[in-house]
């Protein structure tokens, strides 16, 4: 009972007049950015972060919680209506979401998808209660060496995984640990490569870098492709959900659950892995098989739930370990950081209050989200329809005052062009953002956990693979990094989002009308 007595007393503080405010401002905010059209959940909390800077931890949180899941929300909409997913985990929605809404069901599958994110990540933020303390009782035991090996499986989990290109995630990856060491020693005292800028002997700022990736690079590639036309977006206006659209979701809204939650908290996590295996899973135990492709309810249900469950599955690593194993989750460890906060195994010992809030806000919220966001479809379908000139342009100069504000310094809004201009560049070369920002943020965690052991060892490096918990997973980050290439040679290249929208599962519209996304390429959960 202490873990549900902990989350009790959260519910408390979530439960304030105050705090339900900013549960409800973060709620409408994340929708409201999410749901335009290429922007996914980690660059609506990119974009969304200095925001926070202004409030106190718990109300700056229980906000980040409303906007966590109200960005996952909006991206599901945007899947739907405009067959644009703004991640790669909403591919698989897209594919008979869109179908649906096409033959008139647009209701219909927001509403599954809706339900079915309330389940899961119902669900989920129960199973996050009662697992994190579990976690955090293993984890104490855990050796700098330890911790050291976990950041490595992360890396190379990240990088290998997201994107469609294994050599091109790891040398994001290498990008983002580069940015990381760019500052003072800590241990020296000597600082690296600062180019001689004063400013720049504290580091480059992780707000900085991950609003210019996500927000500035993605508005700068849609604006390279955008020629004409406007956004067409399907009718969302009838189809509502029949009794035998509940009958056919509710047994894939608990599979998706039962898929995202695990794979979800695992330390080489994500959401892209889940949905796939659940679009995978729905289409081989329907009864109606002659409708995947043509807009399969269960094709919704089932991969939205799994991928709002992962979304709650990250926060295990994230919230007990200190690992960031997607793009939102890399922005939350920035947030907690920007406070001063180490997520790890001793977070619910120094922070316990404010960890209890942010789980009870997460069910708070996405309560939230089913009561209010329902009603509201066809305000959202109305963001849509804003012309996307204005909309990039009010992107771009909500992340030029938010990167400002952060430190007041006009050097940020340089640092923002430059990296704006590189993220522009991946995506143009289909590099994946989420490996760098996650390179950034953890990068000198793990540096500063193998110079520890190091240390501890006189330089042995032997310390490395001591304990039983580092050689196993060492051996999985080897497993993760050359699994895929032996999977290659044997069957061939994987099938990847990209593939899928060459062999016709993602329909293309006319070249100069669409709105390619370069965050089809990785994680944003």
């Amino acid at each position: 009972m202490g873990a549900l007595g902990d989350l009790a007393n959260g519910f408390a503080d979530a439960l304030t007049p105050i705090n339900l405010l900013w549960a409800l401002v973060g709620v409408l905010l994340g929708t409201a950015v999410g749901v335009l059209p290429g922007i996914g959940p980690a660059m609506t909390v990119a974009l969304l972060l200095p925001v926070t800077y202004v409030l106190e931890p718990t109300s700056a949180f229980i906000m980040f919680a409303g906007i966590y899941y109200g960005g996952m929300y909006g991206g599901s909409t945007t899947s739907i209506l405009l067959n644009t997913p703004g991640e790669s985990s909403s591919i698989m929605t897209a594919l008979e979401g869109n179908k649906m809404a096409k033959a008139g069901r647009g209701s219909a599958a927001l509403a599954t998808a809706a339900i079915g994110s309330f389940v899961a990540g119902t669900i989920a933020t129960l199973l996050l209660a009662l697992v994190a303390p579990t976690v955090v009782d293993l984890a104490i035991g855990i050796t700098a060496a330890d911790y050291f090996a976990l950041a490595v499986l992360a890396f190379v989990a990240v990088a290998t995984v997201l994107g469609s290109s294994p050599l091109r995630g790891l040398a994001s990856l290498c990008l983002g640990l580069y940015l990381g060491l760019v500052g003072t020693d800590v241990l020296t005292g000597q600082e690296r490569f600062t180019l001689g800028v004063p400013q720049l002997s504290d580091g480059v700022d992780v707000v900085v870098v991950a609003v210019a990736l996500f927000a500035v690079g993605e508005c700068l590639y849609v604006a390279s492709r955008l020629r004409r036309g406007s956004v067409q977006v399907l009718d969302a206006s009838a189809g509502w959900l029949t009794r035998q659209d509940l009958r056919r979701s509710w047994k894939p809204w608990l599979r998706g659950t039962a898929l995202g939650f695990p794979l979800g908290a695992l330390p080489a996590g994500g959401a892209e892995i889940p949905t796939f295996l659940s679009y995978a899973a729905e289409r081989k135990l329907t009864k109606h098989p002659e409708e995947f492709g043509k807009g399969a309810i269960e094709g919704v249900a089932g991969p939205e739930a799994a991928n709002n469950a992962s979304a709650a599955g990250v926060l295990v690593p994230l919230l007990t370990l200190g690992l960031p194993t997607s793009a939102t989750a890399a922005i939350l460890l920035a947030a907690f950081q920007g406070y001063g906060i180490q997520p790890g195994p001793t977070l619910l010992t120094t922070e316990g209050p404010l960890v209890w809030t942010l789980i009870a806000s997460l069910l708070i919220g996405n309560a939230m989200l089913l009561v209010i966001n329902l009603p509201l479809v066809g305000v959202w379908v109305k963001l849509l329809r804003i012309p996307r000139p204005y909309l990039y342009a009010g992107i771009l100069m909500f992340a030029s005052l938010g990167s400002f504000a952060v430190n007041a310094d006009p050097l940020d809004l340089v640092i923002l062009l430059v990296i704006g201009l590189l993220g522009f560049l991946m995506r143009r070369y289909g590099w994946p953002v989420a490996p760098a920002v996650i390179g950034l943020i953890l990068g000198p965690i793990a540096e500063t956990n193998l110079r520890r052991a190091l240390a501890i060892s006189d330089g042995d490096l032997s310390v490395l693979v001591d304990t039983w918990f580092s050689r196993i997973v060492l051996a999985l980050a080897v497993i993760a990094l050359l699994g895929p290439i032996v999977l290659r040679l044997v069957k061939g290249p994987r099938s990847t989002p990209e593939q899928l929208q060459a062999d016709g599962h993602l329909e293309h519209r006319d070249r100069d009308e669409a709105v390619p996304t370069g965050a089809d390429r990785e994680d944003r959960s």
